[in-house]
């Protein structure tokens, strides 16, 4: 294996992401187990890259994860210990603009391989609004609160579409960093990429005839996931998933719940139910779990990033009343 190891002083280091892992039982331990593994050892920052990482890497990598299951990725700050054992890794994969400790560590980290998800596809701008109404009606909503509008919108993982343009980028960076097994890559990308393929498929069919086209969330993560399948989502915060809606915003959301006949307010497995329980009790509705997949928990519907999808797409036709 073509593989340098680097041993460097213990002065900064940190974090990176995201590379993958099916049943993750490589990278569940949160930063134990790094490097010298004698395979292609490989740091990912949270859950999507890990997977991505195991699934293209196979039997040839190791990855280790650097934020535990249950933990929300957000709040992720970089351990000592998890800082060396960066620097006894091959390679870091991370997307960059989701977890800042994580970014500034990379910055600082000599590690050769180096790769940064968010350069592999695109990334827009998103507020607490995203989708079709929202591009349709951007001049309606001239002085409404878009929380995000100064950064681009990291969750691009809910997108099948441009998850498997990322997956095809780290196909790409494995063979290069490690070319003995190169052909073991491309032949692993091509077959994530064909179920990806089949995950965008399943949505687009699954979501092309509903009674309603908006969907109400805690979180804005849904965006890109809204855009690709003409979707609008309306969520209760901004694309941080701690942040307080205001009152306002609360006031405004159950208006558009009657106008476009919602029915379900959808939370997260990592984050409070408590803001979307206050919104669809004050307007009669019900509530639902519409996973970000930041990471995989016992809460989680399904044990891998297409089964947790395919129960993400499940309770969107129901909340929407797929025909």
């Amino acid at each position: 294996m073509n593989v340098r190891r680097r041993l460097i002083s213990g002065s900064a280091i940190a974090a990176v992401t995201a590379l993958g892992a099916g049943t993750l039982s490589a990278c569940s331990d949160g930063g134990a187990g790094f490097g010298d593994t004698g395979k292609f050892d490989v740091v990912a920052s949270f859950y999507p890259m890990a997977y991505l990482a195991e699934r293209i890497g196979g039997d040839h990598v190791h990855v280790t994860t650097l934020t535990s299951p249950g933990q929300e990725p957000h709040d992720l700050e970089i351990s000592p210990r998890q800082i060396g054992g960066l620097e006894r890794s091959d390679a870091v994969l991370y997307l960059k603009g989701l977890q800042p400790s994580v970014d500034k560590a990379v910055d600082q980290s000599p590690v050769k391989t180096k790769i940064d998800a968010a350069t592999l596809t695109t990334l827009e701008e998103h507020g607490t609004e995203a989708g079709g109404r929202a591009a349709e009606h951007e001049d309606e909503h001239e002085g409404h609160d878009h929380e995000g509008e100064d950064g681009k919108d990291p969750h691009i993982w809910l997108d099948p579409v441009r998850y498997a343009e990322v997956a095809q980028g780290v196909g790409r960076a494995f063979e290069k960093a490690d070319p003995d097994h190169a052909a073991d890559y491309k032949k692993n990308t091509a077959a994530l990429v064909k179920q990806l393929d089949e995950l965008n498929t399943d949505f687009g069919k699954g979501l092309a005839h509903t009674r309603s086209r908006v969907f109400i969330t805690t979180h804005a993560a849904f965006g890109y996931l809204a855009e690709r399948y003409g979707l609008t989502e309306e969520a209760i915060s901004g694309l941080d998933p701690e942040s307080e809606p205001s009152g306002a915003r609360v006031r405004e959301l159950q208006r558009l719940a009657k106008a476009d006949g919602v029915s379900t307010v959808f939370y997260e497995t990592l984050v409070s139910d408590k803001t979307a329980k206050t919104v669809a009790g004050d307007a009669g509705l019900k509530t639902d779990v519409l996973d970000p997949l930041e990471g995989i928990t016992k809460k989680s519907r399904g044990r891998d990033y297409l089964a947790v999808q395919r129960a993400n797409l499940k309770a969107l036709q129901s909340a929407l009343g797929s025909k």
